[in-house]
């Protein structure tokens, strides 16, 4: 066990199934599905199609309405996030210049060009190198003088920033630190995805559109929000008597160096991941009570995912519950990791899995111990984390229950 633990003690959220963690954790234990149809006509063809979106967060406490409104959506939902999270966690008040921030982000420039464009602007073309980034613009706004930095490791982002968070908490670079992930749904990205045939056509019944692991997958729903944790030191959590939720227990990551977009076949890099996060932790597979998979609903990947989670689990894969909590938020790309990072504290705070919903014909070559339809009782001390990301990005993060 590491001599200095690392600890999460405040949760921020803007997800689909809610802007904060007890709602999030009702809806996501009774299996409500965030998917609806949207209309989608900014490239000038109309699309419809399933997606999960969140509400507008609220705005923070301090703020005046016209002024948050007029940010950028990406700007509103980590701002909300950070600031809620540090108030949960009993910091809000705190002198910021030993916060830091560690924020999932991927194609944020993108959503600048985008708007560029749309008013008019040639950014695209003549890009500008003064143009602050997101995780610059939510540390100034918010006063914290704690290192920075954006990851961008495509789905697996926000297992990434935590890791990074808990790092720099060890090496004594910031006493406490933000880390999480953001998304947004925009015209390019949604493009993108529905080019590569990796999105679900299965408009006439969106909330059954999401369904790993399922036999009858098409592909996965988009989602956007964000969620963010608060890290700290075991020691200086107790010594202020904060609520811990659970210790940043292990973490994993590795690269598959295959493919662009298809995940290995070989389940040889996705299972280091696991491996070592389960050697950073210093348990056994067999100790594990909950597998949160990365399985987006996608026919080649949820397969891959679980030749891997048979690699490194072997005779206990059986008897190991595992689900996917994509098929009721959707999957939120950059914010994946992090908002599946609060689905594994809910199941730790409610000794509760999540479901896989709409999973009525398990795929006979994902041959896993699935929770279908309903979230069941079970004692959870260890939950491990699959992100894994386009280009091959493998992470696992393990949380553990705190003692």
């Amino acid at each position: 066990m590491r001599s200095c633990p690392v600890v999460i003690t405040g949760v921020g959220a803007a997800t689909p199934l809610g802007a904060d963690f007890e709602t999030f954790t009702r809806n996501l234990l009774a299996g409500k599905s965030a998917a609806r149809l949207v209309k989608d006509e900014s490239a000038g063809v109309e699309v419809i199609l399933p997606a999960c979106l969140a509400d507008d967060p609220p705005v923070p406490a301090g703020w005046e309405e016209s002024a948050f409104r007029e940010l950028a959506r990406t700007e509103q939902f980590v701002l909300w996030c950070a600031t809620s999270a540090l108030a949960d966690a009993g910091l809000l008040a705190e002198d910021g210049s030993r916060i830091g921030l560690a924020l999932g982000a991927g194609g944020e420039w993108i959503r600048r060009w985008e708007g560029d464009w749309a008013a008019g602007g040639r950014e695209v073309y003549e890009g500008r190198s003064d143009a602050p980034s997101l995780v610059d613009i939510a540390g100034q706004r918010l006063g914290l003088g704690g290192p920075r930095a954006t990851i961008a490791a495509a789905c697996a982002s926000g297992n990434a920033a935590i890791a990074q968070a808990r790092r720099w908490i060890e090496l004594g670079l910031c006493d406490t630190c933000l880390a999480g992930g953001v998304e947004t749904i925009t015209p390019i990205c949604r493009s993108g995805f529905n080019n590569l045939r990796a999105l679900s056509k299965r408009v006439a019944q969106p909330e059954r559109a999401s369904r790993p692991f399922d036999q009858d997958r098409d592909g996965f729903v988009m989602g956007e929000g964000a969620a963010l944790v608060v890290l700290e030191s075991a020691a200086a959590a107790r010594r202020r008597g904060a609520k811990i939720y659970a210790e940043v227990a292990g973490y994993g990551a590795s690269s598959d160096a295959f493919h662009m977009i298809i995940p290995s076949s070989d389940p040889a890099p996705s299972s280091a991941a696991m491996r070592m996060a389960l050697a950073d932790a210093e348990i056994e597979p067999e100790s594990i009570d909950y597998v949160n998979a990365h399985a987006t609903s996608t026919p080649v990947g949820d397969k891959a995912e679980a030749r891997a989670l048979h690699a490194v689990f072997g005779p206990h894969t059986l008897s190991t519950p595992v689900s996917s909590t994509k098929s009721i938020t959707g999957h939120l790309l950059s914010a994946a990791a992090a908002v599946e990072a609060l689905a594994c504290l809910a199941a730790i705070r409610e000794q509760a899995i999540p479901p896989t919903i709409n999973l009525d014909t398990p795929d006979p070559e994902c041959e896993l111990c699935h929770v279908p339809h309903q979230a069941i009782a079970h004692p959870v001390e260890y939950v491990l984390s699959n992100s894994f990301g386009f280009g091959g990005s493998n992470t696992t993060l393990i949380l553990r229950k705190a003692a």
